[in-house]
C-alpha cells in the first residue's frame, strides 16, 4: 500500500518502519540518541498547505508520532528541521543529504546543531527508514 507524504498515514508508517525489527540500522546508529523533532514541510509546489511531523526519538525507539497542519496545535521539540516540499521530495529520493541539506540551506535546523552533527549518521539512517515506505507524491 503507498502512503501520501505528506500525510497523517505516512508519518504513522513511518513509526512502524522505524520501529520495525530490533536491531535495524537506525535503531542501532540512535541507540544513545534522545531528541524528538518537528519535521516541517513547507507548502511548495503542488502542497498547498504545511504538514508538521512531530517525531520523539529515543534510544533507537520512536515513541510517538503526531501530524498537524497547523503550527500552533503542534508541541515544542527540541529540534525543527523545516524546508520546502520540494527539497523534502528530494530528501526522501535520496537525492539531498540530510545533513549537507542543512548546510547547502535547503534545510533548516534549529536546535543543537552539534548534538545532531554527531548523529549523522543516525538521520541519514532516519532517511534510509522513510525512502522504504511506498510512497505516493503529490
Amino acid at each position: 500500500m503507498a502512503y501520501k507524504f505528506p500525510s497523517k498515514e505516512w508519518v504513522e508508517a513511518y513509526k512502524d518502519a522505524l520501529n520495525g525489527e530490533p536491531g535495524k540500522p537506525w535503531q542501532e546508529a540512535a541507540k544513545t540518541w534522545e531528541g524528538d523533532f518537528l519535521f516541517i514541510v513547507d507548502s511548495d509546489g503542488p502542497l498547498q498547505e504545511t504538514n508538521i511531523f512531530y517525531i520523539d526519538l529515543w534510544h533507537g525507539e520512536c515513541r510517538n508520532v503526531e501530524y498537524f497542519t497547523d503550527e500552533t496545535k503542534a508541541p515544542q521539540a527540541e529540534f525543527t528541521y523545516q524546508g520546502p516540499y520540494t527539497n523534502w521530495l528530494k530528501l526522501i529520493k535520496g537525492e539531498i543529504d540530510p545533513i549537507k541539506g542543512i548546510l547547502m540551506r535547503k534545510f533548516k535546523l534549529k536546535g543543537n546543531k552539534a548534538k545532531v552533527m554527531k548523529a549523522s549518521k543516525a538521520a541519514k539512517e532516519l532517511v534510509a527508514t522513510a525512502q522504504k515506505i511506498e510512497s505516493e507524491f503529490l
